[in-house]
């Protein structure tokens, strides 16, 4: 069960660091040019990650290895992958590559791709309910198998007492192993961010000319596709 730690005290550190742990950050996905306004309170949102992820390794145990949704590229590489769609997501990843964390590949490229290509074709829109039935049975199919292979790699790669950083989509649905604890990390800025969206969303009696309102979560096809 994860336990909520953007908004708690310090936690005590004894009982933890004999453990396999993950600091659950949500990864906020946003347009390549998001409205100043948005771009502000994203800057704040992963600036307060960055200083809860700090306090968490003071207390509980520094990042050993740095996860994100999206890619399927360790090292260097996928670092800079994850910069070309998403440069705050990159920033706190660098925070922890910086010292001595591992950037790991979280997905499988190949099956991220099929999942994709489904998506893509569900965006697209089907006229046929054979059709869409069949194309979304398939994209169901393609993202379990996807989860799998992400518990797989936290399975994998983390080892005992060590601690890891996992940037994860809000809709995700990762079943991390029992053996692993995870931490989710909130800071105040998510709630920034996810009023900023409800007040963009919300009818306007005369809505003024001005920028397209960001995605609250733009689609994984779409975020790789800008990256």
């Amino acid at each position: 069960m994860s336990q909520e730690l953007g908004r708690l005290e310090k936690p005590e550190a004894a009982p933890f660091r004999p453990e396999r742990k993950i600091y659950l950050v949500p990864f906020i996905l946003a347009p390549a040019k998001p409205p100043a306004e948005y771009a502000a309170v994203l800057e704040r949102y992963w600036t307060s990650a960055a200083d809860h992820i700090s306090r968490l390794e003071i207390s509980i145990g520094q990042v050993s290895h740095v996860y994100v949704e999206l890619v399927d590229r360790a090292g260097k590489e996928g670092l800079e992958a994850l910069a070309q769609f998403s440069p705050g997501a990159a920033k706190l990843a660098s925070y922890a590559v910086d010292r001595s964390a591992t950037f790991e590949a979280l997905e499988d490229a190949e099956t991220l791709a099929e999942a994709m290509d489904w998506e893509r074709c569900l965006l697209a829109g089907l006229m046929s309910r054979k059709a869409s039935q069949y194309v979304s049975q398939a994209y169901r199919d393609a993202s379990d198998r996807r989860y799998r292979f992400m518990a797989q790699r936290f399975d994998e790669t983390l080892k005992d007492g060590e601690a890891g950083l996992a940037l994860l989509t809000e809709h995700h649905r990762v079943q991390f192993p029992d053996s692993i604890r995870v931490f989710y990390v909130a800071p105040p800025a998510l709630d920034e961010v996810h009023r900023f969206l409800r007040d963009y969303r919300e009818p306007r009696e005369a809505p003024a000319e001005g920028p397209e309102p960001p995605a609250e979560e733009q689609s994984d096809e779409q975020a790789r596709q800008e990256g």
